[in-house]
């Protein structure tokens, strides 16, 4: 018999609220099965757990839930393999792009940071050999 989990199973396990295991659900990032009266219960197969899995990996990537999904349904696809890769490349490599660009501009505000660093040491110190001593 395959292995399942309840929503908090797996909301304990990867540090997760039961809202947020709701909300990835509701994306359509996790598909469990319903069970008990009026199907209030989620029961959650391995395959989903390895979904969320990846769901929070691509988050630490910094990609969008969208492109989350969209990533993890081309292997839930018979697809070729190939396009698949291809377009996850293309998705890491746009991705890349952006957090090139933010480091760039990361880096700029860091070094006028610096420079306005230097020119108020610069001017703390004239000030204080400027004071007349008591």
């Amino acid at each position: 018999m395959a292995h399942t989990y309840s929503i908090s199973d797996l909301a304990k396990e990867f540090d997760l609220t039961t809202r947020a295991m709701r909300f990835y659900e509701d994306m359509g990032l996790l598909r469990p099965e319903r069970t008990g009266p009026g199907g209030r219960s989620r029961v959650y197969s391995s395959r989903d757990r390895a979904r969320l899995k990846l769901t929070l990996r691509a988050k630490r990537l910094g990609l969008s839930l969208v492109e989350a999904k969209d990533i993890i349904d081309m292997y839930d696809s018979p697809r070729d393999t190939a396009a698949q890769l291809e377009k996850f490349l293309l998705v890491l490599g746009t991705h890349q792009q952006q957090l090139e660009a933010q480091m760039k501009d990361l880096q700029a505000n860091m070094d006028e940071l610096k420079v306005h660093q230097r020119e108020a040491r610069a001017l703390l110190a004239k000030s204080q050999r400027q004071k007349p001593k008591p």
